[in-house]
């Protein structure tokens, strides 16, 4: 089990990163989303797990455009918080792998519980591939100055120095939960302001 779990960051990487190439052959928010990985596999929450995050960085480009209608402004700004309650949901899907996962696993008297759950450090690590696309490319760019691609270049060294920490922690992580080292809850988000009884706004609505 720990040779497996030592390699789950390198896979989710991985994948990651083919998620990301797929979405820069097109390059457009609205493109069709077609999973190559099977329902019933980690690998496909994974996949769209980082989709998700892919174009919600695309989103984000768009939306700082100074000279963006603000009615399209609204819109797209109802498109990037329901990406975000999506990208919650994945969280949670893929924790819930790793729950079933280890469930059978004998937790030790000693065992702690870590900061994050995996699915988070995971969450973590599918942006961090993202940073690493884009600086990559502006470290690239032939239409930009000298000074600029050095600078980006030693950015891109700092965000390759913390894809490999990152990746050492939740394998390790993976590991210690696997030996009953580290024991994982799931807490659901309890996000108030897309519930229609929580948010004062949306009930104040609702109640008229």
């Amino acid at each position: 089990m720990q040779n497996v779990d030592r390699m789950f960051s390198k896979k989710a990487f991985d994948i990651f990163e083919e998620s990301i190439k797929q979405y820069h052959i097109v390059n457009k928010v609205d493109q069709e989303f077609v999973n190559p990985y099977p329902k019933n596999d980690i690998t496909h929450l994974l996949y769209k797990k980082n989709w998700i995050d892919t174009v919600q960085w695309h989103f984000e480009d768009i939306i700082r455009d100074p000279q963006i209608d603000p009615g399209a402004a609204l819109v797209l700004k109802r498109k990037i918080d329901a990406s975000n309650q999506e990208r919650t949901d994945l969280v949670e899907y893929i924790d819930s792998y790793f729950l079933t996962k280890y469930g059978e696993v004998k937790i030790l008297p000693n065992a702690t519980i870590n900061t994050e759950s995996p699915a988070w450090a995971i969450d973590r690590l599918s942006i961090l591939t993202l940073k690493i696309y884009h600086m990559k490319e502006e470290a690239e760019r032939t239409d930009a100055s000298t000074t600029h691609r050095q600078a980006c270049q030693q950015k891109l060294s700092v965000l390759l120095e913390q894809k490999k920490d990152l990746s050492t922690a939740i394998d390790q992580l993976l590991t210690d939960i696997s030996k009953g080292k580290k024991y994982m809850k799931v807490y659901k988000q309890m996000k108030m302001y897309n519930d229609d009884e929580l948010n004062p706004i949306l009930r104040g609505q609702k109640q008229g």
